[in-house]
């Protein structure tokens, strides 16, 4: 985040993403309409009150230090080896949305400190140079608000609940001591969901004893709302088992092709781990094909001798793949974007398992079960 609210590293849907910029750094780069609101509304309203060149300064200046908070969190992704699918500048602040969750509470700690540090320094610089500037001009004051807003965006977003940058802040740490990331998604959103009231209540009281203009509790209510919503749905997402792709993913195991399924099935009850997905390869051992369970068993028992492989068998290119690493709540969102019986799970292009969509709706139908059994006891 670089505003006063949050930064959605990995939502659960995808946004819009606003006005293409092009791309900077190799992230794709969008500009949501609102900025230009944003903009004109902080320009005429310190042009109001000092001067409307300084405004318009100080607005580009926060845009910018919008976009390095941004940065700091995309540059960290990819040195993790997280993908970013894009930058996106908001009214509000901006977000970095990531490709995947982060793999381990360790990388989540670090995308999240990246952005806060950013502002950090931003801030920091900007007081430096506003002790070095001299004073009494239009530059100095640009210098000295950029300084104030930099710093006290690092503070709110430290605050340590979802959606906020402590907030993921918060949940890496409770998951390296529980060991249980929906666990820690649960604690982290609740207590953002308590910043989002005190925010709203703050926000109210100020105004009330005449601290805060009519535009500031508008502005500070919408903030509060904003982080109600994006714990609300950590929340909801917590409620999600973790799915995880190299777990649930069936080991593969091969025969030529050519083979009597027969044989094959004979030779994967011998050698294959339990479960394994049955598998074709060419007479270089390349694979090539995979076998369909449900047309593998309708074959009659009689029959299965006479049959081949690769007539139960469909090809590679035709089935969809997952990436290894894909879990949580961005796995269940492919899964349902591009529905299929079974995905090839790949790992740097190569196959190296199978993910079937049944063992996926045993784990959710578990899930449901299991919450039914805790709400029939309360």
């Amino acid at each position: 985040m670089a505003s006063m609210t949050p930064t959605a590293e990995s939502s659960p849907r995808r946004r819009r993403p606003g006005i293409p910029l092009g791309r900077l750094f190799g992230f794709p780069l969008h500009m949501s309409w609102s900025v230009v609101v944003l903009v004109v509304l902080v320009t005429l309203l310190y042009g109001q009150v000092r001067d409307v060149a300084v405004g318009f300064g100080f607005a580009v200046c926060l845009l910018g230090s919008v976009l390095l908070h941004e940065l700091g969190h995309a540059f960290t992704a990819r040195r993790l080896g997280i993908g970013v699918r894009g930058i996106t500048l908001e009214i509000f602040g901006g977000y970095t949305e990531m490709e995947r969750d982060a793999p381990t509470w360790r990388a989540e700690l670090l995308v999240s400190l990246a952005g806060p540090a950013v502002s950090l320094g931003l801030g920091l610089a900007s007081a430096a140079g506003a002790l070095v500037l001299p004073g009494g001009n239009a530059v100095h004051e640009v210098v000295l608000l950029l300084a104030l807003a930099n710093l006290i965006v690092a503070a709110f977003n430290l605050l340590p609940g979802l959606p906020l940058d402590g907030g993921r802040a918060l949940r890496a740490a409770v998951w390296r001591i529980t060991g249980e990331q929906q666990r820690a998604t649960v604690v982290a959103a609740r207590c953002g969901q308590v910043i989002g009231v005190v925010t709203g209540a703050a926000a109210v009281l100020l105004y009330l004893s005449d601290r805060f203009s009519a535009f500031g509790l508008v502005f500070m209510l919408l903030v509060a709302f904003t982080l109600w919503q994006g714990a609300t749905a950590g929340v909801r997402l917590a409620r999600v088992p973790l799915i995880d792709v190299a777990r649930l993913a069936r080991p593969i195991f091969t025969v030529p092709t050519g083979t009597p399924l027969a044989e094959a099935q004979r030779r994967a009850v011998e050698s294959a781990p339990p479960g394994s997905a049955l598998a074709v390869a060419d007479s270089s051992g390349k694979l090539v094909a995979l076998v369909q369970a449900r047309a593998a068993e309708a074959v009659p028992a009689a029959r299965r001798p006479w049959v081949s492989v690769d007539a139960v068998a469909r090809d590679l290119g035709a089935i969809r793949a997952v990436p290894v690493g894909l879990r949580g709540a961005e796995a269940l969102k492919v899964l349902q974007a591009s529905p299929a019986g079974e995905y090839l799970v790949t790992n740097d292009g190569q196959v190296v398992g199978v993910l079937r969509t049944a063992d996926v709706a045993r784990l959710l139908h578990a899930r449901d079960q299991g919450r039914g059994h805790r709400e029939s006891a309360r």
